[in-house]
């Protein structure tokens, strides 16, 4: 099996990671399943649909802030070196 991040898949967001849109806001450890994976074979970009629980534990600031910056706070979108398999 090989370990190479791919759609369907369960990921971990890496500690010391941010929010790509919102720095101020840590998201280590936030946890989903990579829904597409896009760009060169040399600068993939993963999208992530955060899991049940990941949504559970969001805080309001976080959702407020995207809600005032018109962003998306249901998924995101990282590169391989921020993610790991879950």
């Amino acid at each position: 099996m090989s370990d190479e991040l791919r759609a369907g898949m369960a990921v971990r967001v890496k500690d010391g990671t941010t929010a790509p849109d919102l720095p101020e806001f840590s998201i280590s450890g936030w946890s989903g399943v990579i829904t597409e994976v896009g760009g060169k074979k040399t600068a993939r970009r993963y999208f992530i649909e955060w899991d049940a629980a990941t949504l559970d534990a969001m805080s309001t600031e976080y959702t407020d802030a995207c809600e005032e910056r018109q962003l998306y706070h249901l998924m995101t979108c990282l590169a391989a070196d921020q993610i790991e398999a879950a």
